[in-house]
């Protein structure tokens, strides 16, 4: 049987759904039915809501429920347009939904075919009409903790409101940054899922961010832990991210639905997914807490971190456990109708209705058994069009009323009517269909008294076939066309078709439809080339086609356009012919359409196509081309049009012409041209032209306009320039005059007569060319000389041509220079003036006293000025007069730098004034006079020894150094001096002794230990003398100890004993340094230093080893040179252990040089460093020379040798191609000698100047400059 319709319709006028049956036949399961009521309009229309019949009696069993939304799934959401399996997850809130009552549905019969009977056709589908979707709920039970939350059940929970269902589903725009997007899914209770979520990452520059939600605003991330882990990775080949959300161990409460978010700077997308979560079916015979399994939970903190919104929640005390006797609520809901299950849940405390009813659902229905009818309507029937149909029902009780309906509609018996026929065989009750049509498919349904049952009626046609096809058609525009098709059946309805799409036949199309009898026609009266296409005619039972083909008419050309020459103004006329004549046409200039306009007129009679322009343009220039319409020739003409050339001074707006720059600016010069065709520009400035390609000065032409370019404006392009224009209407000429300004010359360089201490005063001259305006004034710039940093003097301009720069620093070189200023601007620097210092005279000198005064001398000494000042102090002048008179004697001719001087030549007895002055470069300072006049007449003093205080202890020095002390005295006259060594004089050839006026010097070049002792220095003033003694100790290095012994040996300690050194080097000795040695390598090792004893015990020896022993004396000069070693050995054996050490014959390893590596030859890079490396083995150690070209390598910076353990390197150090050649290694011994060499070339030369930069000889030069060329040329 096949897939049934519904086509029922309720007495308002509604359609109704039914619901298909499980494929296998069991009893259909407890549904809940939600109904939402439509939009205004269909009430506004006069169309009532479904109602249910109330004439049915109270059920004592739950009725059938059918869950009923107002919204369709949208195809985007599920990926296609068939509704998916499980049911629908729509949502809509409880408060606006009501549960309503459905009539009895019989049982489905047990056929496959009507397992997927529940999906309406499109066409039943009316827009004021109920939409209804079946819900099916899953069937387990719902937690505790979950119960009474949005997405704790798959129910109509969250999204859209009730009052948002009816709204229409836009499509979701294409995703712009998920290429693969989370799909619904489904899992049972304590199995894993993941769900993944891909973006791609090539335009992006970072990681995008993603949020995954459940519900509206329940971020996850907050949530994760054992049962929900998020993962991000990143494939750096397909550069795709992918963000995976695991959900571990999923509960009944994770279902729901969850939403993707991923954001990139300003890029958004999101998408949303469902979770089902399912349980087995659990035995109905289990004893379930009713009121306790649907209450919901108070402690929502037990499901905090596994996607639960009870931890949200505010949290409330436990109430407290309620003491009413049990009952069984079960029974009451049994018992009930299905629109008091909600006031018994309330009644009762359930809270969960939704839980409740899906429980509810799982409870298997016992069938009720019909009171009327012992055997009812099949669901479905199935009839030809035009055979008859039997609809039988089987009374229980043969007296009921029986009444049939169709589409709600009773089916009264008429007599004059043969459709209907009713009749009665005992219980049972006949209604026959005669000569079915598609009218009586519908739904039918019986009443006997307040019982009923539905059944459909299905009526199939019979196929049309096509008998004779349409044949093809070839014809010419404007020809009538008729295309005939014959079908095996009259008032067949049939679909006329071009290239796929229906042909319309209304009263205004071209198309007309005739049919007669079998023949069907499609008429087409004035055919066009738009009618080509293939044309089929469609049938129930099959179909055909054929192609029309409609061509033009050939194109025949009387009169072709003619090209044209036009001045500009005249009227514009092209005229063609052409046959067919009612064929329109087309105008085109230059590619471009011609649309008429009040300018440009286009007419078209008969053959005749004309184009008319009363005033032509330049635009109006071009090839014309006519095309008729539909054909691929077409005509073309070429219109000309010619304008004498002209020059349009008037748009510079410059007074006669003339255009004034500054010079160094660039002018652009641009005059506007008219001329056609374009005429030919030249530039000239006398006679000279102007060219185009011209660097700096160049002229140019495009378009309507020509131009003059002078990239830097200079004095000597003043001048008139003259513009000539020429083309095919005739020559035009003007004259512009160009006047270029300039900044004046740089004036000449400043004079610095007067130079003083901070200031100078400074003198110029007006410049030679003032830059064809007047200097307004002038600006001075100053610096230092060895400075590059120019300063301001005036910001204001100065009018005269002298200035006084103040300020400077004194002692500092300077340099001013000069900028003149006109109306253009600043002229360049004048050079810069002759360096100057500003300098001072120093202060006068300080504190003049007398120092000493002779029969004929005077001294005097003083102090430098308190202020010396940058030019310095070059020294100091003394003068002297007589007192009494006024003439100054200068004492000195020369300057003296020292602050003390002797005036000579005096006569004794007579009295002087002494002055000094201080001279430097600025002149002499004022001068410094002593207070009184001075007797010349000597004065004794007693001699006085004054020992520094070094010398007044014992003066201490090592062999060898030198010796040089002063003491210095005092005494007048000149003291005698004598030195005395231990009481006798001392030998002028040992010690140096030199005596001034003021000290005396004893001096020894190398001192020796003989020169110890006491020195005694005598001073002697006439009668008067004074003594002093200076004590000298001259010290050495000491002598080794006189003997060293090994007074016992035991386990690994060795005890020494040595006596002191007979020599102590003139100083006592500090301390001694104790070393041993192994008797195998005999390698000294220190032991201890600085040790002051003359025994020791060395500890801590090896066993088995033989050690020697050897130490060094100490005093204040350091270790003695030699050691004192011990004689005997000390052998350390382990106790109880005599080890008796049998005696070799030492081998003799002595062997002559020998290269186990030679040289290799190396290629270097001039400029880096270059090794050579080889490797010798001899005994003894040979001697190692390097030698480069034959000759020996000696104390050359630029080569640095090597030999470690027989490893010998030569390192270059950036080397040059000079430093190319053999180069060879010789080691030699005792024993012999050996040599390697190899050969080394740098690559990358040095030019002559740089080889004479580092210092090569010509010779070399030369030598390496020839094999170069030759090498090159072999190359």
């Amino acid at each position: 049987m096949p897939e049934p319709t519904k086509k029922d319709e309720t007495p308002n006028g509604q359609p109704e759904e039914s619901v298909a049956p499980d494929s296998n036949g069991a009893p259909q399961l407890p549904e809940i039915s939600l109904e939402v009521s439509p939009p205004p309009e269909p009430v506004a229309e006069g169309k009532e809501p479904i109602e249910t019949d109330g004439k049915n009696p109270e059920p004592p069993e739950p009725e059938p429920l059918q869950a009923v939304v107002a919204q369709e799934p949208s195809p985007a959401e599920n990926g296609s347009n068939q509704p998916q399996p499980g049911g629908v997850k729509e949502q809509a809130e409880s408060a606006d939904s009501t549960v309503k009552e459905e009539g009895p549905c019989s049982p489905p019969p047990p056929d496959d075919d009507n397992a997927a009977a529940t999906s309406p056709t499109p066409q039943e589908e009316d827009a004021n009409s109920i939409k209804k979707l079946s819900v099916e709920l899953p069937n387990d039970s719902v937690p505790v903790p979950a119960m009474g939350r949005k997405d704790s059940v798959w129910s109509l929970g969250e999204g859209q409101g009730p009052e948002e269902l009816d709204k229409p589903i836009d499509n979701p725009p294409l995703s712009t940054l998920l290429i693969e997007s989370p799909q619904s899914a489904t899992v049972f209770v304590g199995g894993d899922i993941t769900f993944v979520a891909k973006v791609e990452a090539k335009d992006l520059l970072r990681k995008p961010t993603i949020k995954w939600f459940k519900g509206k605003w329940m971020d996850l991330a907050s949530k994760t832990g054992k049962h929900l882990q998020l993962k991000e990775t990143f494939d750096r080949l397909t550069k795709v991210h992918t963000f995976e959300m695991h959900i571990i161990k999923a509960k009944e409460n994770y279902a729901g639905n969850y939403r993707c978010e991923v954001t990139y700077k300003d890029k958004f997308d999101s998408c949303s997914f469902d979770l089902e979560v399912k349980e087995a079916e659990q035995s109905s015979g289990q004893s379930i807490d009713i009121r306790s399994a649907f209450k919901r939970s108070s402690e929502g903190q037990e499901d905090a971190g596994e996607l639960d919104f009870s931890g949200l929640l505010k949290h409330r005390e436990p109430k407290q456990q309620d003491d009413t006797p049990e009952v069984d609520v079960w029974e009451i809901l049994k018992n009930a109708r299905p629109d008091q299950y909600e006031k018994i849940a309330f009644m009762y405390g359930i809270t969960d209705l939704r839980g409740l009813l899906k429980r509810m659902k799982k409870i298997p229905k016992e069938e009720k058994k019909s009171e009327a009818f012992a055997k009812k309507l099949d669901p479905a029937y199935q009839v030809d069009k035009g055979g008859k149909i039997r609809l039988v029902v089987d009374l229980a009780d043969p007296t009921v009323e029986l009444k049939w309906y169709k589409n709600g509609q009773e089916i009264r018996p008429s007599p004059n009517q043969r459709k209907y026929i009713f009749e009665h065989k005992g219980t049972q009750r006949i209604m026959v269909i005669n000569n079915c049509t598609t009218n009586d498919d519908a739904a039918y349904s019986v009443a006997a008294g307040d019982e009923k049952c539905t059944t459909e009626l299905f009526v199939k046609e019979l196929p049309v076939k096509v008998v004779k096809g349409i044949e093809p058609v070839k014809t010419t525009v404007n020809e009538r066309i008729e295309l005939e098709c014959e079908v095996s059946e009259e008032g067949a309805q049939v679909k006329w078709m071009k290239n796929g799409v229906e042909v319309p036949t209304g009263v205004r199309s071209r198309y007309r439809v005739k049919c007669e009898g079998t023949k069907h026609f499609l008429v087409i009266d004035d055919a066009s080339r738009e009618d080509t296409g293939t044309y089929s005619i469609m049938a129930t039972g099959g179909t055909s086609e054929a192609h029309v083909q409609v061509d033009l008419k050939p194109l025949k050309i009387y009169q072709d356009l003619q090209d044209m020459t036009v001045k500009l103004g005249q009227p514009i006329k092209l005229h063609c012919e052409i046959y067919p004549g009612n064929v329109p046409g087309r105008w085109y200039r230059n590619g471009q359409l011609i649309q008429p306009n009040d300018r440009i007129n286009i007419i078209h009679r008969n053959k005749v196509h004309r184009l008319e322009i009363e005033t032509s343009s330049l635009h109006d220039a071009g090839d014309y081309t006519f095309v008729p319409e539909g054909y691929s020739q077409s005509l073309s003409a070429k219109i000309h049009i010619i304008d004498p050339p002209r020059v349009h001074l008037e748009s510079l707006n410059f007074p006669d012409n003339t255009v004034t720059i500054v010079a160094g600016n660039k002018l652009r010069l641009e005059i506007p041209i008219s001329g056609e065709p374009a005429p030919r520009v030249v530039w000239m400035k006398g006679e000279r032209v102007i060219l185009e390609s011209g660097h700096r000065v160049r002229a140019e032409t495009y378009g309507d306009q020509t131009s003059l370019t002078i990239e830097v404006t200079e004095r000597e392009d003043s001048g008139n320039y003259k513009i000539v224009l020429q083309n095919e209407a005739g020559e035009a000429t003007a004259s512009v005059r160009i006047k270029v300004v300039d900044i004046p010359d740089p004036p000449e360089a400043p004079l610095v007569p007067v130079v003083g201490g901070d200031w100078c005063s400074m003198t110029w001259e007006p410049p030679k060319y003032d830059g064809g305006s007047p200097i307004l004034g002038y600006f001075i710039e100053r610096k230092k000389k060895q400075s590059s940093r120019w300063m301001r003097l005036n910001f204001d301009l100065i009018k005269e041509l002298s200035f006084e720069p103040k300020k400077m620093i004194e002692g500092v070189p300077y340099e001013v220079r000069i900028f003149a200023v006109n109306a253009i601007g600043v002229s360049k620097p004048s050079e810069p003036s002759k360096a100057f210092t500003p300098l001072a005279v120093t202060s006068e000198p300080t504190m003049l006293v007398v120092d000493d005064v002779t029969d004929t001398t005077v001294t005097v000494k003083w102090r430098p000025p308190e202020t010396i000042g940058a030019a310095g102090l070059d020294g100091y002048l003394v003068e002297y007069c007589i007192e009494g008179a006024d003439d100054w004697v200068v004492s000195n001719k020369e300057l003296t730098e020292k602050t003390k001087y002797t005036i000579t030549g005096l006569t004794p007895g007579c009295k002087i004034l002494v002055r000094v002055k201080a001279i430097n470069a600025a002149g002499a300072s004022a001068p410094r006079t002593l207070q009184h006049s001075v007797l010349v007449k000597e004065v004794i003093e007693p001699p006085k020894i004054r020992v520094p205080r070094h010398l007044k202890q014992t003066y201490t020095r090592k062999v060898g150094e030198a010796v040089n002390l002063v003491v210095p005295f005092l005494g007048k006259p000149r003291p005698k001096v004598t030195w005395l060594k231990e009481g006798k004089p001392i030998e002028p050839t040992h010690v140096s002794i030199r005596n001034t006026d003021c000290d005396s010097i004893i001096f020894i070049r190398k001192a020796e230990r003989s020169h110890s002792g006491k020195y005694e220095m005598t001073v002697q003033v006439e009668n008067h003398v004074d003594t002093a003694i200076l004590d000298i100790q001259i010290v050495d290095l000491p002598g080794p100890p006189v003997s060293v012994t090994i007074e016992d040996v035991w386990g690994g300690n060795v005890a020494l004993v040595w006596t002191p050194p007979k020599d102590n080097g003139n100083a006592p000795i500090t301390g001694y340094t104790i070393q041993k040695a192994d008797k195998k390598t005999m390698e000294w090792y220190t032991c201890i230093e600085h040790y002051h004893r003359t025994c020791i015990t060395i500890t801590e020896l090896v066993v088995g080893n033989e050690y020697f022993f050897r130490i060094f004396s100490e005093n204040m000069c350091g270790l003695s040179e030699t050691a004192t070693q011990t004689k005997k050995s000390a052998l350390i054996v382990k106790e109880g252990m005599q080890v008796k050490t049998p005696e070799y014959s030492d081998h003799d390893f002595k062997e002559a040089p020998k290269f186990t590596q030679p040289l290799i030859n190396t290629f270097a890079i001039a400029g880096y460093n270059a090794t050579l490396n080889c490797s010798v083995r001899a005994n003894p150690r040979p001697k190692v020379i390097w030698m480069k070209n034959k000759i020996a390598i000696i104390d050359d910076p630029r080569y640095r040798m090597f030999s470690n353990q027989g490893v010998c390197t030569l390192e270059i150090r950036k080397p040059s191609p000079y430093d190319g050649g053999m180069y060879t290694c010789k080691a030699i011994n005792d024993l012999g000698e050996a040599q390697v060499d190899c050969k080394l070339e740098v690559k990358g030369g040095f030019t002559f100047f740089e080889l004479m930069q580092r210092g090569v000889p010509l010779h070399l030069i030369d030598k390496y400059m020839n094999e170069a060329k030759i090498v090159e040329q072999e190359k």
